[in-house]
């Protein structure tokens, strides 16, 4: 039985800022920010796009293919993301069996559970990549995750082509149902009505597909179908590498993805985009037609529900809870960390029940944070330890019930006794943080500097060598940061005295303004 919490009807809204440097789109639930999509022109996401690719090279070690699709870094093609049945040539490629925009759409049980063509299927037999696929060929890939970090974008020969109700896989003959539809006899339903299409190729069936009827599913399949042969003549058109067909731009794609029966209303704060809006509404979701407003007050869009302080608060690495504890978000290009603790909060009863209120509080500010920063990756949570199992127990489902909201795929591995929860999410395009920041400059990523005691170590070091290896010694020049040359000065004159004695002459500090905390340079003569 679905408690009342989860039934209660929680008023939404899309929110669409169009500037000429970049597209916002938010997802209000109750004035509350719970998904954020932004893109700019400079750096569009890859994800979902089609490619004409050259295999430029193969590797049997690490059963992986790098392969050129026409962008700065090779795109790199793993052994399981290439169609084993036939070979993956020219107009005959094998469709993922999900969206990538979408991963919510992936099938909640196994094939052979849900596709009668699949049972009793002997295990396919182990494959290589050099059996597959070989070096100056040409193929067709669809782009799975966007260039991140050092890496190439992530392809596959499994190309997907999402609908608003369905995901279509022209070269399959999979049947599928989003986890989220939970409703057996709808599940059955929808898998009747497909059954009725019968189509030529797979399908899933999205989250927003739940309630349609054949006239839905059969217009989605149509477009979706036409869209196919459009691609495949291209392909077999194109006479060199690239670009193939893109993914409509972002506020489209959100609408698509995000677009449910609780939204009250989508406002959009440009003109033009405003009129695209409004043509791909009327054209799929007709019945949501007159929830779209054109925004016309001077005050910024995001300002209605100070969303951008929201964002702002989002890529800080300290967030603060209101009970006064607070969660500390380091990530890395495939790892997050998130340290939870408790802050000024000191509790009413006792120490467990301080650490349960405080973990319970984290974990939802964690699972929104999660969706806000589009992590991705290995996640692991440094709880604040508790005692008690049933403790435990009831963290671990208040997470579990936190990350149904999430449209990304997660899981949750164990929890430790020290209350490490290790889990991952699916991530396909750059976290938020990635999106609007850039490493630090000064500290070069690394989050932190020597202090000016180590530098100082360092530079004592360095003359030390200087003064074994040469015999005859004139003149030292030490060239570094004011205030490591006021720190050895003013606080460690005792070990400047000891080098001097070994150089046998005075060194001579000069600043440089413009070097960094670290950097040092030693003339000697």
């Amino acid at each position: 039985m679905a408690s009342p919490e989860k039934d209660k009807f929680v008023p939404a809204e899309i929110l669409i800022s169009v500037r000429p440097n970049q597209t916002r789109v938010a997802y209000v639930e109750d004035k509350v920010l719970k998904d954020l999509k932004i893109e700019r022109p400079t750096s569009p996401t890859l994800v979902g796009s089609v490619f004409k690719g050259k295999v430029v090279r193969v590797l049997p070690g690490m059963q992986a293919a790098f392969v050129d699709i026409g962008l700065d870094r090779a795109a790199f093609l793993y052994v399981g993301d290439i169609r084993t049945d036939t070979p993956p040539h020219e107009s005959s490629i094998l469709f993922e069996d999900r969206t990538p925009e979408d991963p919510e759409t992936e099938p909640s049980i196994e094939p052979q559970a849900e596709n009668s063509e699949t049972e009793n299927k002997a295990p396919e037999p182990k494959v290589f990549i050099q059996d597959l696929i070989k070096e100056g060929q040409y193929i067709l890939v669809q782009v799975a995750k966007d260039p991140l970090g050092t890496k190439g974008a992530r392809i596959t020969t499994h190309i997907s082509l999402p609908g608003r109700h369905i995901v279509y896989m022209p070269n399959t003959k999979h049947f599928g149902v989003s986890r989220k539809i939970e409703d057996e006899a709808e599940r059955q339903r929808l898998k009747e009505v497909v059954d009725s299409i019968n189509p030529d190729g797979g399908v899933i069936i999205r989250t927003a597909g739940e309630g349609a009827n054949q006239e839905h599913l059969q217009s989605d399949l149509e477009y979706l179908n036409r869209l196919w042969n459009k691609i495949q003549k291209s392909y077999d058109a194109k006479k060199s590498l690239g670009l193939i067909h893109s993914e409509m731009d972002v506020e489209l794609r959100a609408l698509r993805d995000m677009l449910k029966e609780d939204v009250e209303k989508i406002v959009v704060d440009e003109e033009e985009a405003y009129k695209k809006v409004g043509q791909f509404v009327a054209q799929f979701m007709p019945k949501f037609k007159q929830k779209i407003e054109m925004y016309k007050e001077d005050r910024p869009l995001f300002d209605i529900y100070d969303l951008d302080i929201e964002i702002s608060r989002s890529l800080g690495r300290k967030v603060w809870l209101k009970s006064g504890g607070y969660i500390v978000i380091d990530e890395a290009e495939a790892l997050v960390v998130i340290d939870v603790n408790t802050g000024r909060y000191v509790g009413k009863k006792d120490l467990e029940d301080t650490i349960l209120k405080t973990n319970l509080e984290a974990i939802k500010e964690i699972a929104h944070q999660l969706r806000i920063r589009n992590c991705g990756g290995i996640i692991i949570l440094d709880l604040i330890d508790m005692e008690k199992e049933v403790n435990r127990q009831r963290v671990l489902e208040q997470l579990e019930e936190e990350l149904k909201k999430d449209s990304a795929r997660t899981a949750i591995i164990s929890m430790s006794a020290l209350g490490l929860v290790e889990m991952t999410r699916k991530r396909i395009r750059p976290s938020l943080v990635s999106t609007l920041c850039e490493p630090c400059p000064y500290c070069e990523g690394n989050g932190y500097i020597k202090n000016k005691m180590t530098v100082a170590g360092e530079i004592f070091i360095a003359l030390e060598r200087e003064a074994t290896n040469r015999k005859h010694i004139k003149e030292v020049i030490v060239i570094c940061h004011s205030d490591v040359a006021d720190w050895i000065y003013e606080e460690d004159s005792e070990s400047l005295d000891y080098v001097e004695v070994k150089l046998k002459t005075s060194v001579t500090f000069q600043v440089d303004a413009q070097f960094h905390m670290e950097e040092f340079v030693v003339h000697i003569e």
